[in-house]
């Protein structure tokens, strides 16, 4: 009898688990809707932009022949709405295509596990912008973080804390396959103030010397932004060193960031294009050929800026 009353329990127990794997499925189809473009918002501070480019364009045409071929994910909020977790293109590419549902797969997330889903399945993506990945990882730390619980004493760095494997950094790092040193760079990144940090996505400004840049306050960071305007110029590495030094130090005034921006770099001393002495002698020496107009041209317009602010102010 024994024997017969095991028998059933081990039946049971296997009809339970293939009843389960049907129900997963079942469930899991079930969670796949077309949802109405005006329920759906964006994901709260989605540092990944959409761009409309070529390839909005292409994803346009691929959605107007063949629809949302893999369907966004979605978790549904308190006020019956919904927030999109990833996806963000597709649901652009349905706004230009003139649709008026995007197919999503409805996901219960909590909001730290939504960061997590949201920035793991963005780095998926081909190019990656600086400034995403630095908003990202921010982010996601964070997200780790408030997840593990409050970090210890033993940990020195306030981005990370102790997981159950680690601190989060390094488990971070481990995920994507960027160093934590790494992570923590991109992540100083998002102290830039926007111009700047702009012009490290345009490449005008290198990695590592935008990453040392990021320690100037954002007073002295929008005299640099000026200066290097009025110079023509970014700072090497060197001199993005020396202003982080100087700005430790309570000496980076305006006068420094401008004495800095005005040194000559190796290999960019060139002949300017004035033969006026009075033009030539106030062009600095870190000016490339050929941009010696463009530099006259801005510095007048920086001249005129001062000169409408001070009129201003005199009113």
């Amino acid at each position: 009898m024994a024997r017969n009353r095991a028998s059933k329990i081990e039946l049971t127990a296997y009809d339970d688990l293939f009843e389960t794997d049907e129900s997963r499925e079942e469930a899991a189809l079930s969670k796949i809707r077309e949802i109405p473009l005006t329920k759906i918002d964006d994901f709260p501070g989605h540092p990944f932009k959409v761009l409309l480019d070529e390839d909005m364009e292409q994803l346009v045409e691929s959605v107007l022949r063949s629809g949302v071929m893999t369907p966004a994910a979605v978790r549904p909020k308190e006020d019956g709405r919904y927030e999109l977790i990833s996806g963000h293109r597709r649901k652009k590419a349905c706004e230009l295509a003139g649709l008026e549902t995007l197919k999503c797969e409805v996901k219960e997330l909590t909001h730290d596990e939504a960061i997590i889903v949201m920035v793991e399945s963005n780095l998926q993506r081909s190019v990656i912008l600086p400034s995403e990945k630095a908003f990202a990882y921010k982010m996601r730390l964070e997200a780790m973080k408030r997840q593990a619980g409050r970090p210890s004493k033993e940990n020195v760095s306030p981005m990370a804390t102790n997981l159950v494997k680690g601190r989060s950094d390094v488990e971070l790092g481990k995920h994507i396959g960027e160093s934590k040193d790494q992570i923590r760079r991109y992540i100083r990144l998002t102290e830039l103030i926007p111009e700047i940090l702009q012009m490290v996505d345009e490449r005008q400004i290198a990695f590592r010397p935008a990453v040392e840049l990021s320690y100037l306050t954002k007073d002295q960071q929008e005299i640099l932004f000026e200066a290097m305007e009025y110079n023509v110029a970014t700072p090497s590495l060197a001199q993005a060193i020396k202003m982080k030094k100087f700005s430790q130090e309570g000496k980076l005034s305006e006068e420094v960031i401008q004495s800095i921006m005005q040194e000559e770099k190796p290999n960019q001393r060139e002949k300017p294009a004035f033969l006026d002495r009075r033009i030539t002698g106030l062009i600095p020496r870190s000016i490339p050929k050929g941009k010696e107009t463009d530099f006259v041209v801005k510095a007048l317009e920086f001249y005129n800026r001062h000169l409408q602010r001070r009129k201003e102010k005199e009113r």
